[in-house]
Formats: structure tokens, C-alpha cells, sequence
């Protein structure tokens, strides 16, 4: 169970990387939010990956650790509000720039002769 775990994560992850360094935006977006995922599974893993195991002393021999679902909980809320506020940024980018292409400002305005 571990080495398929660790596998998705690293999959996670790989596909995340490539997504973000992809040159438009809500590709970036949406690796980010694979990243937070990835990292997600991650913490999840660190408080013992066992099969019907309470996170409650007394309930089970082995329980196991609260903190890494209380930790993982937390990020999956702020993860959720730094994605809906990555795409209102990229929207907004689009609408003023006219374009989603993550570049810089002196290569856009080269691009369309401004110069």
C-alpha cells in the first residue's frame, strides 16, 4: 500500500511541475492545485497509513496520529481559497491584457509594436 501511495504522489507531483511550467495561466493554476494535492497526500501519509485505525487512544492498538488529518484539513481550506483567488487574478489578467500567455510585460508589448 505504501509503494502505490508513494507512487501517486510522485505522479501527483511530476504532472504538477509540468502544468506549472507551462506558458498560460490556468495550466499554472491547475498545477498549483495538483501540487496542494500531492503535498495533501504527503502529510496524510506521515500519521501511519493503517486500514481501520481510530486516531483515538484506547480505541485500537495502534492509533493513529490526529495532527497530520487536523494539518491536511487546514490546507485543503486555505488551498481551496488560494485557488479561487490564483483564478479571479488570471481572469482579471486576461481581461485587462487580453491574453492568458504568462510573459513578461516588455516581451507582450514588444510582441504587439508598442515600442
Amino acid at each position: 500500500m505504501e509503494t502505490l501511495y508513494a507512487i501517486t504522489v510522485g505522479i501527483l507531483t511530476a504532472c504538477s511541475i509540468f502544468l506549472i511550467l507551462r506558458g498560460r495561466s490556468f495550466p499554472i493554476v491547475v498545477g498549483i492545485t495538483m501540487l496542494s494535492y500531492a503535498v495533501n497526500l504527503f502529510l496524510f501519509s506521515t500519521g501511519r497509513l493503517q486500514i481501520d485505525g481510530a486516531p483515538i487512544l484506547g480505541m485500537v492498538e495502534n492509533p493513529t496520529d490526529p495532527l497530520p488529518q487536523a494539518l491536511v484539513l487546514t490546507a485543503i481550506v486555505i488551498g481551496f481559497a488560494m485557488t479561487a483567488y490564483a483564478i479571479i487574478l488570471a481572469v482579471r489578467a486576461r481581461g485587462e491584457i487580453g491574453s492568458d500567455e504568462v510573459n513578461d510585460l516588455d516581451t507582450h508589448e514588444q510582441s504587439e509594436g508598442h515600442r
